[in-house]
């Protein structure tokens, strides 16, 4: 099958704005809705994907506004192009990591993602479009690149003009000669899970009166966490809350995270607190993790999670490695060492993980903007992470809060926390980061307030798998009193440049365990931004958000 003769073709010129990030292509919703925009992006996918008349292309999104409208486009312009077969989600819905699932079952050529993850949706909020590759992760920087440079000289597109499809019952059609498969979002999902999670002993702790509540925020997770925790594992009608995908996620910002979930939060504490609570963003692939009366950081839970990974049937062989991104606390190398595991300190971004993991090298990974993943997928997954939760307080009859005191206990506590100043002048943002790296060959052994700089660096990664050289990936300060400061511009926003400066201290001693995250963590705020000249440069004297 060649390229459809049916289909029109339309002349088009360039956007100079079309280059992917780390996560795909994401703008403010209005740029997706100028003539040709979307189009242009995705006849530049469509031209890499190698024989197409034998491939197959997952489609999915995480119910965004503008997302069944695009995914229509999708159709009809792989149809146009004599791509072989679409498996589209049934109402254009597939979570992040159910797309990698399914690409890795279906031996798909890759996938397109409808998604912004945790950025807000609607008419004025956000809208992305990202390509995931064969082995189910997303598209490494060469491949990005590539698209970005036919976006940059395409002067052309190829789509059917066919009537939309019905995107909401199961089964096939034919759009032009390339077969469009419907399919259930959730079943290939599901059971996965059940191959690496054990689902009786879950079932148990909900039979035997284990309360808990799942916030799916409006957005993708829903339809899953429903299935799976409700009607299979037997939680209580109700468990699920804002279940239902909505095109603006109920108005809400869909970032788990305790200041957009406060009210999950309090209902961690109080004499008639659950025993249990999470949530998950925009297009699954982030968690947020409450135990009583505590909110678990992405980079304690990672740890934990390593350290209790073989109770669960998919890691009982024990894992052969475990990844962090750069910015994520030190707590799980630790657990590492303690295992005599390999620990990689990886740039952010989930494709330096997929190397790592197709090469047998690590079994679970994580980094601290609440995303957690493992050799089932080659995508962070939300609600993967809060399945293996349950399936380790099963399996140790410890509360979630007990299983995170007895890991300090053992390991010591790494108080951590994310100020992110969103919205800065990107020139102010460069500016400040370009000073930065001037001044580190000169701040090693210098004293900042209480603190004496050990060593500074600009943190660059060699790939242990394909030799890969990826440079100038966060500033890094280590002080010699068990603190750390590390200094990153965010890739992921839409609007200006978000600044996160990551802050955590060491604790090993049990006495100073409870104390209150900000007061531990003062000391290190106020050298990061004397070093940094944060409101100096920005004009800000507060973090916009602190996590």
């Amino acid at each position: 099958m060649s390229t459809n003769p049916a289909a029109e073709v339309v002349p088009t010129t360039p956007f100079p704005d079309q280059r992917p990030g780390t996560s795909g292509l994401r703008k403010k919703t209005p740029v997706f809705r100028t003539p040709h925009y979307v189009e242009n992006f995705v006849q530049a996918i469509l031209d890499g994907v190698p024989d197409k008349e034998r491939a197959t292309l997952v489609v999915g999104g995480d119910g965004r506004y503008l997302m069944r409208e695009v995914v229509q486009t999708i159709v009809r312009m792989a149809a146009a192009n004599g791509v072989a077969r679409l498996v589209v989600g049934s109402g254009g819905l597939l979570s992040t990591p159910a797309v990698s699932c399914i690409i890795r079952k279906r031996r798909a050529a890759g996938g397109i993602v409808l998604s912004a993850s945790h950025n807000p949706g609607g008419p004025d909020g956000d809208f992305g479009i990202k390509f995931n590759v064969s082995h189910g992760g997303p598209a490494p920087e060469s491949v990005t690149e590539a698209i970005f440079a036919r976006t940059e000289e395409i002067s052309e597109y190829r789509i059917l003009r066919t009537p939309d499809i019905d995107l909401d019952t199961w089964g096939e059609v034919r759009v032009g000669d390339t077969v469009v498969e419907i399919v259930d979002p959730v079943a290939d999902y599901a059971a996965l899970m059940r191959e690496f999670v054990d689902f009786d002993a879950i079932a148990a702790l909900f039979a035997g009166g284990f309360r808990m509540r799942f916030d799916a925020m409006s957005a993708v997770t829903g339809p899953y966490a429903t299935a799976i925790l409700e009607e299979t594992l037997g939680a209580p009608a109700g468990t699920v809350v804002n279940g239902t995908p909505l095109p603006d996620f109920g108005g809400h910002h869909p970032d788990p995270n305790p200041v957009h979930n406060a009210e999950l939060v309090a209902l961690m504490t109080g004499p008639d607190r659950l025993d249990f609570a999470a949530a998950s963003d925009g297009d699954g692939d982030r968690n947020m993790i409450v135990a009583p009366g505590m909110f678990v950081t992405p980079s304690d839970s990672l740890a934990i999670l390593t350290a209790h990974a073989h109770r669960a049937p998919g890691y009982a062989a024990g894992l052969p490695g475990v990844a962090r991104s750069m910015p994520t606390s030190r707590a799980v190398d630790r657990v590492a060492e303690a295992l005599g595991i390999r620990a990689f300190e990886t740039p952010t971004g989930w494709k330096f993980f997929a190397n790592l993991l197709d090469a047998g090298l690590i079994g679970i990974c994580g980094e601290e903007s609440a995303g957690t993943g493992s050799v089932h997928v080659r995508e962070k997954d939300g609600l993967w992470a809060v399945l293996l939760w349950l399936n380790v307080i099963a399996a140790t009859g410890k509360s979630a809060d007990a299983l995170v005191r007895a890991h300090w206990a053992r390991f010591g506590r790494d108080y951590y926390q994310r100020h992110d100043y969103e919205e800065v002048d990107s020139e102010a943002a460069q500016g400040l980061m370009t000073a930065l790296r001037e001044k580190l060959s000169g701040l090693p052994g210098t004293r900042v307030g209480g603190l004496t700089v050990a060593a500074a660096d600009d943190f660059a990664y060699t790939d242990p798998v394909d030799g890969s050289v990826t440079k100038a990936q966060g500033v890094r300060l280590v002080f010699a009193e068990g603190a750390r400061a590390v200094f990153r511009l965010s890739g992921t926003g839409t609007a200006g440049a978000t600044l996160r400066v990551y802050l955590e201290r060491y604790e090993p001693d049990p006495a100073r365990h409870d104390r209150d995250v900000g007061e531990a963590l003062a000391e290190v705020a106020a050298a990061a931004r004397e070093v940094a000249e944060i409101e100096t440069r920005t004009g800000r004297e507060a973090p916009s958000v602190v996590t």
